[in-house]
């Protein structure tokens, strides 16, 4: 079903009815915003590796089935619940739901939308938050990322690893990128990474250590990359833990942090949302701005409609994807 056949009081929504089973497109009524909240057209949907996490009900934060998956949209304010008068009807938004986003209508809390400024590029702007967002807050507000220093991104080409090389790239840091392949090394070299580690071949301890070491680790990956990493580290680098792309969750011996006054950093940018809000907001309203003047520019490495959005799926599962997999509604 296209979005013109659809009856103008339901919608498409991808559901997910139990888990570990394959999420479907449904008709379903078209939500209807509640106090405080806005009503957006979506038009655009960023999948995240947690969608494939939440399939299989193992997330932090999913939700019982059934719901309708997407993490972060954009689109434009379509209506206003009580006691809301802003974002204007057909302003561009985008917005971290944590569910919700593959459908053509979405409804949240109004504090939670960032303003687009007009001529967006929708696409784009969904697939800014949760990468951008992580990487941003996990290089600056958590590690606090200096100029000078030299930066390790592991899994540097996918959706996360690569707003990594691009933002530590943009704080002034040295950065190495470790990826597996020359064909994902090459989108990491062109997001401005100086040093390039072939993950499928190269010794990654020696190859960092002969870069000069490492300050900070930008770890999605998990496994023994992770543990790599740690014995190419500088006195008092920090390793900041993102997600274990790898499958492997690494244990860390505590007296090897010791012996080199290492700080070990958890990162859930989502969590942030639940206690400390302003670290987000704050961190998007400079994203946006970041993306406003060009010196950032999501990389989506596939595009696809709402009838597509398993396929995108698969892509990340398989990693036949860099940067970002977008699903748009029209």
């Amino acid at each position: 079903m296209t979005q013109n056949d659809a009856p103008r009081d339901s919608m498409r929504a991808l559901r997910l009815s139990a888990f570990k089973s394959p999420p479907m497109i449904e008709s379903v009524a078209i939500p209807a915003p509640g106090p405080g909240e806005v009503r957006v057209r979506i038009k655009a949907c960023g999948l995240n590796f947690a969608d494939l996490l939440m399939v299989g009900g193992t997330y932090q934060d999913t939700p019982e089935p059934p719901f309708t998956m997407g993490m972060e949209v954009s689109g434009l304010v379509d209506a206003h619940g009580a006691g809301v008068t802003e974002p204007a009807i057909g302003t561009p938004v985008a917005v971290f739901g944590g569910q919700g986003g593959l459908a053509d209508y979405g409804c949240y809390d109004a504090a939670r939308l960032t303003v687009l400024p007009e001529g967006t590029d929708l696409t784009e702007a969904a697939a800014l938050q949760v990468a951008y967002g992580t990487s941003h807050v996990a290089l600056d507000y958590k590690a606090g990322l200096k100029p000078g220093e030299t930066l390790l991104v592991l899994g540097a080409a996918g959706g996360v690893g690569l707003t990594a090389v691009e933002i530590g790239k943009l704080m002034g840091a040295k950065v190495i990128a470790a990826a597996r392949g020359p064909e994902k090394l090459a989108v990491a070299q062109k997001a401005g990474a100086d040093v390039l580690i072939d993950t499928d071949k190269d010794d990654l301890r020696a190859e960092v250590k002969a870069a000069g070491g490492a300050d900070v680790v930008y770890d999605p990956v998990g496994g023994d990359l992770f543990k790599s990493a740690m014995r190419a580290c500088n006195p008092e680098a920090r390793l900041i833990v993102i997600g274990f792309a790898s499958g492997d969750i690494p244990q860390v011996p505590a007296n090897h942090l010791l012996v080199k006054n290492l700080s070990l950093i958890g990162l859930y940018w989502g969590g942030y949302l639940a206690f400390k809000p302003e670290v987000v907001t704050e961190s998007l309203a400079r994203l946006v701005a970041w993306h406003g003047e060009g010196k950032i520019k999501p990389h989506v490495s596939h595009a696809l409609p709402l009838e597509e959005a398993t396929k995108g799926m698969e892509l990340l599962k398989n990693r036949k994807s860099t940067g970002k997999v977008v699903i748009t509604t029209g």
